[in-house]
């Protein structure tokens, strides 16, 4: 009996090990990452529908609730970004942050960008 309640917590401890650390991998972005830093301009050309992209600029506008216009030096883009990856952190018009997430491209709706990651880059 006792054997078998060691092995129950033993696979249950390794179920757990396995689930925090396969998260924490799914994180890292850096090189080797597969969604390079771009610009609004050659996601609008090139990205295809379900691409990951990074993106690096303002959030000018809100345009309605999740819902803003991100701009860089290149152009302008929709974005949803999700209230729970803004942290308590107070993002004005005039500061740089990095977005990394899916286009979204649907038929007969202009392109957006479903962001998965908000990231205020300091000066």
């Amino acid at each position: 009996m006792m054997k078998a309640l060691t092995k129950l917590i033993l696979a249950g401890c390794a179920t757990l090990a396995i689930g925090v650390f396969g998260n924490a991998h799914a994180q890292y972005i850096g090189p080797g990452d597969s969604a390079n830093l771009t610009t609004v301009a050659q996601v609008l050309k090139n990205a295809a529908d379900d691409q990951m992209v990074t993106l690096r600029g303002k959030l000018t506008k809100k345009l309605r609730k999740e819902h803003y216009e991100f701009t860089d030096n290149t152009g302008t883009i929709r974005v949803e970004i999700d209230d729970r990856h803004f942290y308590n952190t107070k993002i004005t018009d005039k500061t740089v942050v990095e977005i990394y997430g899916e286009m979204e491209k649907e038929f007969m709706k202009s392109p957006e960008i479903d962001v998965k990651r908000l990231t205020v880059i300091q000066p």
